[in-house]
């Protein structure tokens, strides 16, 4: 399918597209089959360890997790704890291979960057629970958590609903038009412990809440500020973000993690050296893409384990802000 020209068009000039319907529901299901099988997994188990009332058999994908949470916080805690691992990227089942390798969302992707692509090790799995005020999302930029040589470099953020998003159950809002302006000023220790963007240092623009339907993607760059809000309704409002670079950004595809310490000069590093970044397409040498579960699996292990070093961007602690 691909994007058009206007779509192209509107993504250059507004640093974002929403484009309807991408993803079929079979594209989607087992990703969900496989989240909703984890939930299902942690539910019995604390229901069993007598932590849970009940493992609430009969609520489905979007409410399950909710229930559990509302009856205990740990043992909501617990289950997201399974889901999500370090950071949120720790799941690296086959089904998100399959969806990483989409031909449908890549070929967009392939529009953007170019035929070689790269996924940037920063995938995320958000689970936003009902009334959760950890799961609200700050304002901020995605090259925030990228070192600062890759901030010239396009880094496709797709970020996926899996529920139908609205206002009240917390969609994802962007401020269009500003991902020319460079990297704005960021702070750690924001709500949630994300970095944050304060409110005073935010450009002018209006931001705009994209309400979406699951299916749904939408292309962002990452300079592109987005932030997402309280889930004020009854179900979990799932998403996932998924990241694509060219070939030619920085990235540790092909390195072993135990060279990233900190005598090695940043600006030879991968973007996010933190975790493993994995060949999706390469047109002149094809054996190079992560094609198989076990191969993508042992990727994201192996730099997970090794605990690779990422010297950041050394951005100052948000209380140790001084107002503007």
């Amino acid at each position: 399918m691909g994007l058009s020209q206007a779509e192209t068009t509107q993504f250059d000039s507004q640093g974002y597209l929403v484009k309807g319907g991408l993803l079929s529901e079979a594209a989607l299901r087992p990703l969900i089959l496989a989240l909703s099988d984890i939930v299902e997994e942690g539910a019995r188990r604390l229901h069993g360890e007598g932590k849970l009332a009940s493992a609430y058999e009969e609520e489905g994908f979007e409410t399950r997790l909710a229930h559990i949470y509302k009856e205990s916080e740990e043992a909501g805690e617990a289950v997201l704890a399974m889901i999500m691992g370090r950071g949120g990227g720790q799941f690296n089942g086959e089904s998100m291979l399959e969806l990483l390798r989409n031909t449908e969302l890549v070929d967009c992707v392939s529009d953007l960057i170019g035929p070689d692509i790269v996924g940037a090790s920063a995938y995320r799995i958000r689970p936003k629970l009902p009334g959760h005020t950890r799961t609200e999302v700050p304002w901020h930029q995605d090259s925030g958590y990228f070192l600062p040589h890759c901030d010239r470099h396009l880094i496709v953020t797709c970020w996926i609903p899996l529920v139908d998003t609205t206002v009240e159950n917390g969609c994802l809002n962007v401020i269009p038009g500003v991902h020319k302006d460079g990297v704005f000023r960021h702070y750690t220790g924001g709500h949630g412990g994300y970095l944050e963007i304060p409110g005073d240092e935010l450009p002018q623009n209006k931001p705009i809440p994209l309400v979406m339907k699951r299916g749904d993607v939408l292309f962002m760059t990452n300079l592109t500020p987005h932030a997402s809000f309280v889930n004020h309704t009854g179900i979990v409002r799932w998403s996932i973000d998924l990241r694509y670079q060219s070939m030619d950004a920085p990235n540790n595809s092909e390195e072993d993690p135990s060279t990233y310490t900190p005598e090695r000069d940043p600006v030879t590093m991968a973007c996010y050296p933190s975790e493993a970044d994995f060949v999706i397409r390469d047109s002149s040498h094809p054996d190079r893409e992560v094609t198989t579960p076990e191969a993508f699996r042992e990727l994201r292990d192996r730099y997970h384990e090794a605990k690779p070093y990422n010297p950041g961007r050394g951005w100052t602690r948000l209380k140790d802000r001084k107002e503007a």
